[in-house]
């Protein structure tokens, strides 16, 4: 049985997912096809249900729970691992750009969620791709929100952190960073949800067994990376909630739909949301 997977090829998710799709593990009767994409055309072909397992931000799952589970294994979740508002001026002239559009890396994204959360009466935002918004703020056209590599390399372009979001997020609701995750169409026998999910653990495990060494699935997706920036993405995006969720990963990402809702004036029920394998230890 073959099926789809998308994801990003930033080094989090091909360090995660490079034995599922390259077949380093057994993966029995299934045979993994990767679909590589940035996060923001991952998360709209979510809402157009094309892939049935897929990597999307948690700022999307609020639109996606009445047909998409979340896997146990795969998760990004942690603490000072969330998006970072930029400027290209100090902190004492940062608040004047708020007068111009920030640039936010997709409207469906957790880095928008959280940053509207920290700034509910900003209006005016420009949604652009991740890669492009530290050359946006440089460009003097107004703040930005970095995620990914870039929270590593704005530093060096001379530019200047206004806030973390994600820690924003952690004093304001004590739960972990919850950006983004691995789901599987409801529709999907159970059965297959759950030996998908064993397998993406298998995977991660795999990998970790030859870290830190960088296997050449994870250099060929990042060529303009260094090392050293590789395995801070990956130090930062991998850790304990991607092999096992667990009660707390699990009580932030509610969490983070219950914030959802308050924030659209939408009831806070979250009854369509589904863990797969959610008793696992």
């Amino acid at each position: 049985m073959e099926i789809e997977i998308g994801f990003s090829p930033c080094p989090n998710d091909t360090f995660i997912f490079d034995a599922l799709v390259n077949k380093k593990i057994n993966t029995g009767a299934f045979a993994f096809k990767a679909v590589l994409a940035d996060v923001q055309t991952l998360n709209d072909w979510a809402l157009q249900g094309k892939l049935a397992v897929t990597k999307l931000s948690y700022g999307v799952l609020p639109l996606l729970t009445k047909t998409y589970a979340v896997l146990n294994a795969g998760s990004a979740l942690g603490s000072g691992v969330g998006p970072l508002l930029i400027s290209h001026v100090a902190d004492e002239n940062a608040k004047e750009q708020f007068e111009k559009p920030v640039a936010i890396p997709g409207e469906n994204t957790t880095a928008h969620l959280l940053f509207s959360l920290a700034y509910p009466k900003q209006q005016i935002k420009k949604f652009i791709k991740y890669s492009d918004i530290e050359d946006y703020v440089l460009s003097g056209k107004g703040n930005g929100v970095v995620i990914h590599e870039n929270r590593f390399t704005y530093e060096e372009k001379g530019l200047h952190k206004i806030i973390d979001l994600g820690e924003y997020w952690e004093q304001t609701t004590s739960n972990p960073i919850p950006l983004g995750g691995i789901v599987v169409k409801k529709a999907m026998d159970e059965s297959v949800q759950m030996e998908i999910d064993t397998l993406i653990k298998k995977s991660i495990e795999y990998a970790y067994s030859t870290y830190p060494q960088l296997a050449p699935y994870v250099a060929a997706h990042s060529q303009e990376m260094s090392e050293e920036v590789m395995r801070k993405h990956i130090d930062l995006y991998v850790n304990e909630y991607s092999l096992n969720l667990g009660d707390v990963g699990r009580n932030a990402i509610e969490n983070l739909l219950k914030v959802y809702s308050k924030m659209h004036k939408l009831s806070d029920d979250t009854t369509d949301l589904q863990f797969v394998n959610e008793a696992k230890i």
